[in-house]
């Protein structure tokens, strides 16, 4: 029996880890802010969360080097390289928002990052590519109802931490 692309039969959980590093880092950086300083500080906690998630989603180019290249076409030459260099973009970006002084400009370029991968995404849900496995049993096009509008979240979140405050 063929799964068909529009399916809804993948696990949602497995493709809310990025949210979920997101919200509870977010949350607990506001918790400790309050405790330590007496007051809320969304932006800041909002940077601290997008960075621990970078770095989060940063270890899978490193876990997953081979599968997460999968998730590029055929034509793209030095996959491999493309793969570390997007896993050492993210680590950069993480630090680059923490610092005052990089922090319009990294969260600028962070901003074309996340559009710029959005096609990987789109081309790994065109051919059902499991990243975490290595294989062509991935959710299909379903994952894009779920990772668009997590990217314009990460987009937003972007903005209203790093450039609005």
């Amino acid at each position: 029996m063929t799964r068909s692309r529009w399916a809804f039969t993948f696990d949602p959980k497995e493709l809310m880890k990025p949210l979920i590093v997101l919200l509870s880092a977010w949350t607990l950086t506001l918790i400790i802010y309050k405790f330590v300083h007496g007051t809320w500080l969304y932006a800041r906690s909002g940077r601290i969360a997008m960075s621990v998630m970078l770095i989060f989603t940063a270890l899978g180019h490193f876990l997953y080097p081979d599968w997460m290249a999968m998730m590029l076409p055929d034509f793209v030459p030095f996959k491999q390289a493309i793969i570390a260099s997007t896993g050492i973009l993210e680590i950069a970006a993480a630090v680059g928002i923490l610092v005052p002084r990089w922090r319009w400009t990294t969260a600028w370029l962070l901003i074309g990052f996340f559009i710029l991968i959005l096609p990987a995404n789109i081309y790994a849900a065109a051919h059902n590519i499991d990243y975490q496995t290595g294989s062509f049993e991935g959710p299909g096009l379903t994952y894009l109802w779920f990772r668009i509008p997590l990217q314009i979240l990460f987009i937003v979140w972007t903005y209203l931490c790093c450039l609005k405050n």
